[in-house]
């Protein structure tokens, strides 16, 4: 591949998975900064190895796995610091009056501070599931684990998101309070 086409192939991928890829890596390291290195370290891979690619998966998902991987390496490399989620990274949903909007919103800060207090097993699946809304394949393709252990930590990871809710008082099993 020439040089030009490999330079509009990159800026294809960048804009098609850009956000998606970041709010990946944020969920992970919790700081935007790191999250838009761990960014630029997996683009600049892609772009030195696109050769390689072999195509046995989609580039989504290959990316994706890149951005774990470089998560991985960075938890190896620094400590570990807990910060709060932005609302920069969730995704808005159309509400019909502002009320309930605050409401809603307020509900899924909630949700997903609580996610980012689980162990990392379970917070990556719940993150890809929900927030990047990628099949349970793709996550088990991601992570390298079976369908079946995605499945399991889903449920495991729910059960201990509703758990932890019902423990601040917040949601009684069925509704927020």
């Amino acid at each position: 591949m020439e040089k030009q086409q490999r330079d509009i192939h990159l800026r294809e991928v960048m804009d098609l998975y850009g956000h998606y890829l970041l709010r990946l890596a944020y969920t992970y390291v919790k700081n935007k900064e790191r999250a838009e290195d761990i960014m630029q370290e997996v683009f600049i891979r892609y772009y030195i190895h696109m050769e390689q690619f072999e195509g046995r998966s989609s580039v989504k998902t290959y990316l994706y796995r890149m951005v774990v991987n470089e998560c991985h390496n960075y938890f190896k490399s620094w400590t570990y610091r807990k910060t709060e989620l932005t609302n920069l990274f969730k995704k808005q949903e159309a509400s019909t009056s502002v009320e309930s909007q605050i409401l809603k919103q307020e509900e899924m800060d909630v949700i997903a501070h609580s996610i980012t207090t689980l162990e990392t097993k379970y917070r990556e699946v719940l993150w890809l599931y929900y927030y990047d809304e990628l099949s349970i394949t793709d996550i088990a393709s991601i992570l390298q684990c079976s369908v079946n252990t995605v499945k399991t930590r889903l449920a495991r990871g729910r059960k201990r998101v509703g758990i932890q809710l019902e423990k601040e008082g917040i949601y009684n099993g069925n509704e927020f309070t």
